[in-house]
């Protein structure tokens, strides 16, 4: 098939580089443009626009889709077959996906009607789904409504972090897609409608949705650890300092704290320190980041920062 793609993060590059290795034509590929990084504020390349280069497929990175003319002459003078769209992060309008023969095809990496919307793995993380999955969809104008192809589930590992599904996702997808192009193309499968009803939604991440609230449960804290990786994190106060939490666990609190107030340091060890938190539920914490420094082992923090039992976060 003679294929457009659209896409920009690591998530994206198994699609590209599947699509390549089947044998399909890639006329041109869209990404983001490149981005400040680091403290430096050095542009950044997405990932995407590496692989096209080293393809060599001709490459363009829009700052603006809607009203582009530019755009609208490649896409006609391409005339593709499909375009295929895996985390490409603009809205696309109406009349691109007008112009593929067989329209645009979206790699969503939830079980759609579940978890629309700009963020789905770590949303899903974050709110302690067990079961998640890829959809093969058709686009349409709406944020991840149109009708799905196929779809493939897996389960969430109870340690597992977003990047970490969202790499198994990204391999996943590009499986998906490989079987399902052929078979959109050849009329092997039939579009099933979404239920709306039955939506929810992945909002994109703000930097206030990392902040915790000791007053949650630790099972609610800790997922929201493994969520919301990389960024924002899941961060705090201790000291008036800001730390940010990457590794912590849910564990019983111990029965003489069960009235300390959340927050509250309840029990340090070798390898790790204990917090209080709401719903009589303490949280592990195993691996931190003092704002400014490396992430490190909860002994280096307890040790540099002289954290005691009765000092409280937050």
């Amino acid at each position: 098939m003679r294929l457009i793609f659209m896409g920009t993060p690591e998530f994206s590059v198994p699609s590209l580089e599947r699509l390549i290795r089947d044998g399909h034509s890639v006329g041109a590929v869209f990404t983001q443009p490149d981005k400040p990084a680091g403290r430096g504020g050095k542009l950044q390349s997405p990932a995407v626009k590496i692989v096209a280069a080293s393809r060599g497929i001709p490459l363009h990175q829009p700052a603006k889709i809607k009203n582009n003319e530019e755009v609208r002459e490649t896409f006609q003078s391409i005339a593709p077959d499909a375009c295929v769209v895996a985390a490409y992060g603009k809205i696309l309008p109406e009349w691109l996906l007008q112009i593929p023969r067989l329209g645009c095809i979206n790699v969503h990496s939830s079980l759609l009607p579940k978890y629309r919307g700009a963020a789905p793995v770590n949303w899903a993380i974050a709110n302690g789904e067990q079961v998640t999955g890829v959809t093969i969809m058709q686009m349409d104008p709406g944020m991840d409504t149109g009708p799905i192809w196929t779809q493939q589930t897996t389960e969430i590992g109870p340690e597992e972090t977003a990047p970490e599904l969202s790499a198994r996702l990204s391999e996943m997808g590009a499986k998906l897609l490989s079987t399902t192009l052929p078979l959109i193309e050849q009329g092997g499968v039939s579009p099933t409608p979404q239920s709306d009803a039955d939506a929810t939604y992945a909002p994109i991440l703000k930097r206030e949705h990392g902040k915790i609230d000791w007053n949650e449960a630790a099972a609610t804290i800790a997922n929201r650890v493994r969520g919301f990786q990389p960024w924002p994190g899941s961060y705090t106060s201790f000291k008036d300092v800001r730390i940010i939490i990457w590794r912590a666990a849910e564990v019983a609190l111990p029965a003489e704290t069960s009235s300390a107030t959340p927050g509250t340091i309840v029990g340090l060890d070798k390898s790790a320190f204990t917090a209080a938190c709401g719903g009589n539920s303490a949280l592990r914490i195993e691996e931190l980041q003092v704002e400014g420094k490396r992430r490190s082992g909860a002994r280096d923090f307890i040790n540099g920062m002289r954290a005691e039992v009765g000092m409280r976060m937050g």
